[in-house]
């Protein structure tokens, strides 16, 4: 799967890096900036960025300044981040077209979470009809998994699991990632829920259930042997 692209503008380097470690730890490429017109420059150098992460207040250029000029030739999704929780602001972002607002300080696996949702709610994550997971095909329209030519029947949550180990091969997985991510980044269940789910997810796939490898004291990784 391409890495996608995250534009984080900030004139703070520490929150800029705070921001890229985790989205690149959530197999992203991250682009930065650390003002508004430094922002445009990156922005018009690369055509294919996903998302914009983009500081309300910076130097030379404001954030605010920085979405009107990328609203005027794009639609690509902005998340705001500012100090103020002033209502006006947030009602102005919107206005001009801010896909999420968030207010500092935040947790950055939150700020993840909102990235995912919205480059899934906007069809750029994983927009792929179907996935050819080492022989495992997974039609995610019909929401239907064939093996040899064969159904394989999963429940809703087991097909969720399967569908997000395949998008995410090779990248090792924690439990509460993987929550974050099936069960959405609200979710205050037991995580040992994610084990039983992997158990009888092995058990549907049969051979191919050793793709699920287990990473003792963390989570899962989905290898294609």
């Amino acid at each position: 799967m391409e890495r996608l692209k995250i534009l984080v503008v900030d004139d703070e380097s520490r929150m800029r890096k705070l921001v890229k470690d985790f989205l690149e730890r959530d197999g992203f490429t991250v682009l930065e900036a650390g003002d508004g017109v430094e922002a445009m420059d990156v922005f018009y150098e690369h055509k294919d960025i996903a998302l914009i992460i983009l500081d309300v207040m910076m130097p030379k250029m404001d954030g605010w300044q920085v979405c009107r000029e990328v609203r005027q030739i794009s639609q690509v999704p902005i998340i705001m981040l500012t100090a103020r929780t002033d209502e006006r602001d947030e009602l102005q972002g919107f206005d001009l077209g801010v896909d999420e607002y968030i207010s500092k300080p935040f947790s950055p696996k939150i700020l993840v979470a909102r990235v995912e949702a919205i480059l899934r709610r906007t069809n750029v994550l994983f927009s792929e009809e179907s996935i050819d997971a080492g022989g495992i095909i997974i039609d995610k329209t019909a929401h239907l998994v064939k093996i040899n030519n064969e159904p394989v029947e999963l429940s809703y949550k087991e097909f969720e699991l399967l569908t997000y180990f395949a998008e995410n091969q090779g990248i090792a997985l924690s439990r509460e990632k993987i929550l974050n991510n099936v069960w959405n980044y609200d979710y205050f269940g037991d995580a040992r829920t994610i084990d039983t789910h992997v158990k009888k997810l092995r058990n549907k796939l049969g051979d191919k259930g050793d793709y699920i490898k287990t990473i003792w004291g963390m989570g899962y990784k989905f290898e294609v042997s």
